[in-house]
């Protein structure tokens, strides 16, 4: 009688996730529908989940509704810098608070843990403020987008940190007899035991960035170094709106993400074992 009831337990919380798992497909499936319907077959009343006549063209004229291939580049280029850098950037921190020991290194996390509790918004204005001709001079330059996200970033770090605090200080003990460099330790030893980890840090912040929308539209003015996300929500008219083109667009620029998530899910799997084991 108690297996009977494991397994009916057990088969009911499979059903309800797989339940939840198809109904967040819903949104992405009727995005993909969208993106192959007339512009009449999107308002027509009942909805019409598959297009009479799938419109292929619709991906193509996102391309000439602005210039889809230079945003991507852009997005691609910036992506690509921030997540090196931020990566690498949050690793160091990380280490500096796992390994190095220094006075008030463990007040100096928790204050640097407490930026969480900041909102964007609130940094927006004196972050705009540097970057104007008064002090930088970044605006509408890809730089005002690269070197502040390259600075590392407090969740970042925390997740890497106790990452780190899980590796075996034996390790670091027999390098540091062998005359082994801080640095050295870093780069040989503790990094290649860290790609899980890594890779969790570099998804989050590539997501993050990727889909950043805010601050690239308040630093970019010149059309040709814009991003994806403004140059889809420039799709969006005030009293018309382009939606199968717009979701086409929109399917054409997570598909990197959806990418990179399907190559990268090992190390997913592998680095959220691991995370939090030790305070």
């Amino acid at each position: 009688m108690t297996q009977m009831k494991k397994f009916l337990g057990k088969g009911t919380w499979t059903v309800s996730l797989v339940v939840l798992s198809l109904l967040s497909l819903v949104p992405f499936l009727w995005m993909i529908s969208t993106s192959l319907k007339t512009r009449a077959e999107v308002f027509t009343y009942p909805p019409v989940f598959i297009p009479e006549v799938p419109q292929w063209d619709n991906y193509i004229q996102v391309f000439q509704a602005f210039p889809f291939a230079r945003y991507a580049l852009n997005t691609a280029f910036v992506t690509v810098t921030v997540t090196v850098f931020q990566t690498l950037t949050s690793a160091m921190a990380a280490y500096a608070f796992a390994r190095l020991v220094f006075p008030g290194r463990d007040r100096l996390f928790l204050l640097y843990l407490g930026t969480l509790m900041i909102p964007g918004v609130v940094t927006l204005i004196p972050s705009y403020i540097l970057m104007t001709d008064k002090f930088l001079g970044w605006i509408d330059t890809f730089a005002a987008l690269i070197v502040p996200a390259s600075l590392g970033g407090a969740f970042n770090t925390f997740l890497i940190r106790q990452f780190f605090l899980s590796l075996p200080r034996e390790l670091e003990d027999a390098a540091l007899i062998d005359g082994a460099t801080p640095f050295q330790i870093f780069f040989r030893i503790t990094l290649p035991l860290s790609k899980s980890i890594l890779a969790i840090v570099s998804i989050f912040v590539f997501m993050g960035t990727w889909n950043s929308f805010l601050w690239p539209l308040l630093m970019m003015s010149t059309p040709e170094k814009q991003v994806l996300t403004v140059g889809l929500a420039a799709m969006q008219g005030r009293w018309n709106t382009r939606w199968p083109e717009l979701m086409a667009g929109t399917l054409m620029s997570i598909a990197p993400i959806i990418l990179l998530l399907i190559l990268f899910q090992r190390y997913v799997e592998e680095g959220l074992s691991f995370t939090g084991i030790k305070t």
